[in-house]
């Protein structure tokens, strides 16, 4: 069972599903909302039953008007007012002619076809006088032997159950508030009734009310006249119920379209979580136990066939975790490095500091002191180049990028570096740069940065230069989209074997002339850094001369990418 629920927990309901699903839902139910609150089916459907309430109470009201007492030949219109009415207009018999009869309409001959036409359908009709008395009412109406059967209220009122108290809430929620409450009147006058009053003037009308029960009842009123002279009123309405039991049919297809598209949108949403959300679950997972591995390197998942964002977020993520492995290697072979130098000189310096109080003259115990001293120089110059190793990163990304002029760096550096060689050894430095001011020599980076990596060469070519006759020519160009700086002298070269190898931190291949321990072996990798940080290469090669094996020197080449 718990298995069970963690799978529909973490699979199928994990939030991102929920979120997914409950907004394509709530987008279809203001969608289902909006076609109830906006259901033109309803007026159409109010519409077309007042137009066939309209034409039932014309064709019965041109059957009562032909059963009327009223003889065609006892009926005068004078020519003269007949011409003076406009259209739609209609004119009552005159006084002088209706006072000799009782009733224009009379009930006896009117009720059998009343009760005829009205019978097959559920429209209940009211013929009223021309005062607006009630003459008859289809529900008064029965032959003999006729059985009338009513619907009487219900004792006790049934409990509903959650849907059908789901459906009155929906049906009063859309109710119509602004139509009138239809109440019987008192006496069945129809004087109460505006559309009864209209059609007595021989304008038919329809009136929407709803009854105090909320049904809704369409009452149309059509005049009962033959040659225009109004004899009476006939009032069609039809029953209370019948147009809501429609509507509420056409709201019950809607829901019922409705639950069919509910159901196909949570299957479709589900499916578009399933490959949102199981993706990154599964990244999320990785990331995980890459943050808990200790032992073992974890792989992220590979969703790069994807071309979306969660394919571009699973290659930034192994891209990431590859790098931060990356990271963790070199962090470890730095720290592996850094111990087996230091070990070194502390070795050195704890002979030294043993061996010291056994010394018997002081001539050994001026060796041992010097001894001393060249290691703790030694060692503060590993810990200051480790120092500065290990901040670059840090400083490089931390600083912002500028816009470096190489010309005037690496000139004011070669000047600097002239004045400094007086009092070491001489060493005759040249800067070769093109004349031509159109181009451009500019990058963006650090400037110090920058100007260490090229002191740095310096220094490493003035160590491997002879005493006499040191050359160190230090060129710049520009090659397309890159400046170029060269450092060559005429030392003795770098062995083949080594030409990459003298990239790697503490290795140092130095002049049998040097004193050991002069040198970190930090400097060249520390360039290299740097510049692979600007965007740039640094690549190390020997000058050969025109005979094979013939070295006349080295040269270092560092290329950066130039400012358009």
């Amino acid at each position: 069972m718990v298995p069970f629920r963690r799978f529909f927990g973490h699979h199928i309901f994990s939030s991102l599903t929920r979120r997914i699903l409950f907004l394509n839902l709530a987008g279809l139910v203001v969608l289902v909302l909006g076609i109830l609150y906006l259901n033109q089916f309803r007026d159409g459907l109010i519409e077309a039953r007042v137009e066939s309430l309209m034409t039932q109470g014309e064709i019965i009201a041109a059957a009562i008007a032909a059963s009327a007492t009223v003889e065609t030949d006892t009926i005068t219109v004078d020519p003269e007012k007949l011409l003076e009415l406009q259209a739609g207009q209609s004119i009552a018999p005159g006084t002088d002619q209706l006072d000799s009869l009782e009733f224009p309409i009379n009930p006896e001959r009117v009720a059998p076809v009343l009760r005829r036409l009205i019978s097959p359908t559920r429209t209940r009709a009211r013929i009223y006088d021309r005062d607006g008395n009630l003459l008859l009412d289809s529900r008064h109406l029965y032959s003999r032997g006729q059985i009338l059967r009513y619907d009487l209220p219900p004792l006790e009122e049934a409990e509903q159950d959650f849907i059908d108290r789901i459906e009155d809430f929906i049906y009063r929620f859309f109710e119509r508030k602004d139509l009138p409450v239809y109440r019987e009147q008192p006496g069945g006058s129809g004087a109460a009734y505006p559309e009864v009053v209209n059609a007595l003037i021989g304008s038919p009308g329809f009136v929407v009310r709803i009854s105090e029960q909320g049904e809704m009842i369409v009452s149309v009123a059509v005049p009962v006249q033959r040659f225009r002279a109004v004899l009476g009123v006939l009032l069609l309405s039809t029953q209370g119920g019948d147009i809501d039991k429609i509507v509420a049919d056409e709201r019950r297809a809607i829901f019922r379209v409705f639950g069919v598209a509910a159901l196909v949108t949570a299957i479709l949403s589900m499916l578009l979580a399933s490959t949102i959300a199981n993706p990154l679950r599964r990244l999320s997972a990785a990331a995980v136990r890459v943050r808990r591995g200790v032992r073992s390197r974890e792989e992220i998942p590979d969703f790069s066939d994807r071309q979306d964002e969660i394919g571009n977020l699973s290659i930034a993520l192994r891209d990431m975790t590859n790098a931060m492995y990356a990271r963790i290697d070199a962090i470890e072979s730095f720290a592996a490095d850094v111990a087996h130098e230091l070990k070194n000189p502390l070795t050195s310096l704890r002979s030294a500091v043993e061996t010291l109080p056994l010394a018997r003259n002081d001539e050994t115990r001026k060796r041992l002191l010097d001894v001393i001293q060249h290691d703790v120089r030694r060692l503060d110059r590993l810990i200051s180049d480790i120092s500065d190793a290990s901040r670059l990163d840090a400083e490089l990304a931390r600083e912002d990028a500028s816009r470096v002029d190489v010309k005037k760096l690496v000139g004011d550096l070669v000047d600097l570096s002239l004045q400094q060689g007086r009092h070491r050894k001489k060493v005759a430095i040249e800067f070769r740069a093109p004349k031509d001011a159109a181009k451009s020599f500019h990058v963006s980076g650090h400037d110090l940065r920058i100007g260490q990596v090229i002191t740095n060469l310096i220094e490493n070519a003035r160590s491997f230069v002879p005493d006499k006759d040191g050359r160190i020519v230090v060129s710049l160009m520009r090659s397309n989209r890159h400046v170029i700086i060269t450092v060559e002298d005429n030392g003795p070269g770098i062995r083949v074997e080594n030409i990459e190898r003298i990239f790697e931190r503490f290795y140092t291949d130095r002049p049998s002339t040097e004193a050991f321990g002069q040198n970190s072996g930090l400097g060249l990798s520390i360039s290299r850094q740097i510049v692979e940080a600007h965007g740039g290469q640094l690549t190390a090669e020997n000058i050969v001369g025109a005979k094979p094996g013939d070295i006349r020197g080295a040269r270092f080449v560092v290329r950066l990418p130039a400012e358009s």
